[in-house]
């Protein structure tokens, strides 16, 4: 897989996008067009818990020395490479120093860490589709955490590929 297309996404995958049914989640990954439902509140509920703890503890300072911490986002809109690759991970992170504005919209920097929160309906696609894609992109680490099982998956970037490094079971902290 290349993080880099000669072509753009076609008008007609950028309409059907536009005209996508409310309540329905879509992102464009080599030019093709996928949809799915909404997070369950089992897997919002998560969200919030997890950006709450990141928030907490590596919050986000821009004062008179200089950035420090990390921004993280909740389901941002990240346009990546030729296409370009629209995609919407769970919540992602930056490092101070490399943080896009909170003006950006779209975003074009390659997050350094992401989550993608599992449900029945989005686990193939986000360990499958995405996780190899953000890797293709440079993004540095990953977690896959999956609610109802009560795992924690922490990937780390190794070339252009995700490793596993942990895999936490029965976790009660999310």
């Amino acid at each position: 897989m290349t993080a880099a297309r000669s072509r753009r996404n076609s008008a007609d995958v950028e309409a059907m996008r536009e005209r996508a049914p409310t309540g329905m989640r879509t992102e464009i990954i080599h030019g093709a067009l996928l949809m799915a439902p909404a997070p369950r509140a089992s897997h919002q509920f998560a969200i919030g818990r997890l950006l709450a703890a990141l928030d907490r503890a590596l919050p986000l300072r821009r004062d008179g020395t200089g950035p420090s911490g990390w921004l993280f986002l909740l389901g941002p809109e990240l346009h990546l490479g030729e296409g370009p690759d629209k995609l919407n991970p769970d919540i992602a992170g930056w490092r101070a120093e490399r943080a896009p504005s909170l003006d950006d919209d779209p975003i074009e920097v390659v997050p350094d860490w992401l989550c993608e929160v599992l449900s029945p309906s989005t686990e193939v696609y986000d360990r499958a589709t995405k996780l190899p894609l953000f890797a293709v992109y440079g993004a540095r680490h990953a977690w896959l955490l999956d609610p109802d099982a009560r795992t924690l998956e922490v990937f780390a970037l190794h070339r252009h590929s995700f490793d596993r490094r942990s895999f936490l079971d029965g976790f009660v902290a999310v």
